[in-house]
């Protein structure tokens, strides 16, 4: 059974930078074709693509964001990490990461719950 788990601070300060981590299980981060997104939702507001890591660790990182955001892959651990830096309250949201089976057909096919970051002094 595919999982995924993120964890993060839950709340940071402006400014600040944040780390949030995506631990899977069940299935290799490194299998081939499957990419590994982090999308976030604002409040009242759809779903954001950010980017992405793949199965050869490349990365990709929306437009919109770029600059402000990286994402890497341990491969010891199996998870992958989305970093962000100077945070506003505009990325106030929650964030989760999903397996991206786009090779197979397949789109999004698993995510996890969700952690709610929020950005307020």
């Amino acid at each position: 059974q595919v999982q995924l788990r993120e964890s993060g601070p839950g709340l940071v300060k402006p400014s600040q930078a944040v780390s949030l981590v995506c631990a899977v299980s069940g299935f290799s981060v490194t299998a081939n074709y499957y990419a590994w997104s982090w999308i976030r939702q604002a409040p009242g507001k759809g779903l954001e693509w950010m980017g992405a890591v793949t199965w050869r660790g490349d990365t990709y990182v929306s437009p919109s964001l770029k600059g402000r955001i990286s994402i890497s892959r341990e491969m010891s651990n199996n998870q992958f990490t989305l970093h962000m830096n100077s945070v506003t309250p505009e990325d106030t949201a929650v964030y989760y990461c999903a397996r991206d089976g786009l090779h197979y057909g397949t789109g999004y096919d698993y995510w996890g719950q969700g952690t709610q970051v929020t950005v307020s002094t």
